[in-house]
């Protein structure tokens, strides 16, 4: 003990004369000194791209999944919750528009927002002051900062509306209170203003999968200017993408949902998920490793029965003549495919003798994004029913199928040891997104014939490719020729919009699209109308759907969510906050 004392009386006495000895750096953070090497730089910037699968910043995950299963699916009339009544009440109320400014989701969703703004805005100001990068490599390193600066204002623009712009010349990294800004400019043109800087200084291919590139960001522009309806430059971009980016459709759809087909010909910018790759903490999916069938006998081998899709996506599916059953009418309520139930084995006990009855045309997409009773899960047979489902009478008899992998698959290059966390990545803009998105500028163009090609480009690949279950009557057809034309632009613009619910159901896009096409109150109050009472099959059976929705109204407040309460507290400057919250909450 004394020559404890003895030491620590010398060391005092040996820095006692020296102010630098109470000169402490920060512990667990590099220094900008650290940083500005191109070593430093490119850590800096891999950091950026981390963020992409919403998970690693503060507590969020689910929160803040690239997927947006919980606000782009379970929102909306594609998914409902799923599991048990229970379980995480948050996503409940979000499912039933009951949204609270304290909901810990939306909270989640805007610190991974910005911690993503805030990594990028690191490298644009370090950058330029390290010495060991060439100009060009300085511009394409801001460039990939900015692409991904967008991207994260991106997701925060849809979800709130209302949110402030954090670049370079605001942000502090030193000072917590330079980024306490007002939320009350609209941040479409600094969005734009990125995404094209990145356009114009990134190069066509990296030799990295998954770093952003010239036709990710030309994409992305335009989808940023779908959002806004600028249809003209949108219909620009797009088309050089198809023309000039060398991307093509890949023959099977499914292939676009599986792990070794990553980084395909159809994919333009895709979230990595790496497994088993020496790095500790969550890894693969894992923002979406609740998403999963129940039972240990199914893909991830148990838990938790989230995200389940819902009767009316199922039906959405049916075909008449191989063609979607869509109408008219311009409101979004026009289509007939919800009248009548697809069977299913809701009511049904899995104990109980069940034959589905495979003999009503269906979209072959279907079978690849859900999973339904005695029809083939991939490669695990046919799917058993009630006993791959958490609460089948609270939540339905489907599951979500694109994230799955096949049992052949079940090793260690696919998952992690839990099973839920998957390298399948995920396509966040692929080719399809940008023949679509072009169809939808030609409608608005009024060029109908040229949005009947691009619509029937996504019918072909839909029809040629494989089918997961040959024992199901599969119906797809594309459009006759002249059909856009001969039922006119309200029957063109519904059959895009079906078209793209169809193609990317389950990704988390559904309730955004919504939003923007300005149908989402019709389309929603609708859907919950007709979700929460008996359905019908074509034998006359009735079943029992999801009661809870009874009476639940979404209110035009709803097409965006409210400021998580804590932010605006937290962004108090002079005793007053600078965000000010959504009308209506």
């Amino acid at each position: 003990m004394k020559k404890v004392i003895i030491l620590t009386l010398l060391v005092g006495l040996s820095f006692s004369c020296s102010e630098s000895f109470f000169d402490l750096k920060p512990q667990g953070r590099a220094s900008l000194d650290q940083l500005s090497t191109k070593n430093g730089i490119n850590a800096l910037l891999i950091g950026a791209y981390s963020l992409l699968d919403g998970v690693g910043a503060g507590n969020t995950g689910r929160q803040s999944t690239i997927s947006n299963y919980v606000f782009g699916g379970i929102s909306s009339d594609d998914a409902v919750k799923g599991t048990d009544a229970g379980d995480q009440p948050e996503q409940s109320f979000i499912e039933q528009y009951n949204w609270l400014s304290d909901n810990t989701y939306f909270l989640g969703k805007w610190w991974h927002s910005y911690d993503g703004v805030a990594r990028c805005n690191e490298v644009i100001q370090i950058v330029a002051n390290v010495k060991d990068m060439t100009d060009a490599e300085k511009t394409q390193a801001i460039a990939e900062a900015r692409f991904l600066r967008a991207h994260y204002h991106f997701e925060a623009k849809k979800m709130w509306n209302n949110v402030p712009f954090i670049d370079e010349k605001i942000y502090n990294r030193d000072d917590p209170n330079s980024t306490k800004i007002p939320n009350d400019k609209d941040i479409w043109p600094n969005i734009e203003a990125d995404f094209d800087f990145a356009a114009k200084n990134l190069p066509v291919t990296q030799a990295q999968k998954g770093r952003a590139t010239q036709w990710a960001a030309k994409s992305y522009l335009a989808k940023a200017y779908i959002f806004q309806k600028k249809w003209a430059a949108a219909k620009t971009l797009l088309e050089d993408v198809v023309k000039n980016s060398g991307k093509s459709l890949v023959a099977n759809y499914h292939d676009n949902y599986r792990t070794v087909t990553n980084n395909n010909s159809e994919s333009i910018f895709e979230v990595q998920f790496s497994v088993n790759d020496g790095t500790t903490g969550n890894n693969g999916n894992a923002g979406d490793n609740l998403n999963w069938p129940y039972s240990a006998t199914a893909p991830g081998r148990g838990c938790c029965g989230f995200y389940q899709p819902s009767h009316n996506l199922v039906n959405a599916f049916k075909t008449e003549n191989g063609l979607p059953m869509i109408g008219t009418a311009a409101d979004g309520t026009l289509d007939t495919y919800n009248k009548v139930d697809l069977p299913s084995d809701q009511g049904i006990v899995a104990a109980t003798a069940f034959t589905l009855d495979k003999t009503i045309p269906v979209d072959p997409r279907l079978d690849w994004t859900v999973g339904r009773r005695g029809v083939n899960f991939l490669d695990w047979g046919p799917m058993p029913g009630s006993t791959w489902i958490r609460d089948q009478a609270y939540a339905g008899p489907f599951t979500g199928k694109k994230w799955m992998y096949y049992l052949a698959e079940e090793n260690s290059t696919t998952h992690s040891t839990s099973r839920r966390n998957v390298n399948n990545n995920y396509r966040l803009i692929k080719l399809s997104h940008v023949l679509l998105w072009l169809a939808e500028c030609e409608v608005e163009l009024g060029n109908l014939a040229a949005a009947e090609g691009y619509v029937n480009q996504i019918r072909v690949r839909a029809k040629t490719g494989s089918v997961q279950d040959p024992t199901v009557t599969y119906k797809v057809e594309p459009y006759p020729t002249g059909t856009f034309a001969g039922k006119g632009a309200d029957y063109a613009r519904n059959a895009v919009r079906m078209e793209q619910r169809l193609e990317f159901a389950m990704e988390g896009h559904r309730f955004f699209d919504l939003v923007r096409w300005g149908i989402a109150e019709k389309v929603l109050n609708k859907y919950a109308a007709e979700e929460s009472v008996q359905g019908t099959e074509p034998s006359g059976r009735k079943f029992n759907k999801r009661s809870y929705m009874a009476g639940k109204v979404f209110a035009s407040k709803n097409l965006y969510f409210p400021l998580p309460q804590d932010e605006i507290l937290n962004s108090q400057k002079g005793g007053q906050p600078t965000l000010k919250q959504n009308p209506g909450y």
